[in-house]
């Protein structure tokens, strides 16, 4: 299963941006050759594959966070259920 995440740019250099993912110390290197638009610094992207595809609203990039977070933590200690399987 492949999962697209929202990063925030924090540096871009001959297209490469690299961003932060989250609220930890968590870094990609990402390219923005198919993004339509013209992200900056401290834009959130939406990054899949290794690459940004589109820029989004940083409320949106926020939200879409939180409920990443919320199922990562509801799937904490659920591991062991995968053995009765």
């Amino acid at each position: 299963m492949c999962l697209a995440i929202p990063a925030k740019i924090e540096s871009i250099e001959n297209d490469v941006a690299t961003c932060r993912v989250g609220e930890g110390e968590t870094r990609i290197q990402v390219s923005l050759m198919l993004t339509e638009s013209d992200p900056q610094v401290g834009d959130y992207v939406i990054v899949h594959a290794g690459f940004a595809l589109r820029v989004l609203d940083p409320e949106e990039a926020e939200e879409s966070l939180r409920i990443l977070r919320d199922m990562a933590r509801a799937m904490e200690g659920q591991e062991h259920l995968a053995d009765k399987f």
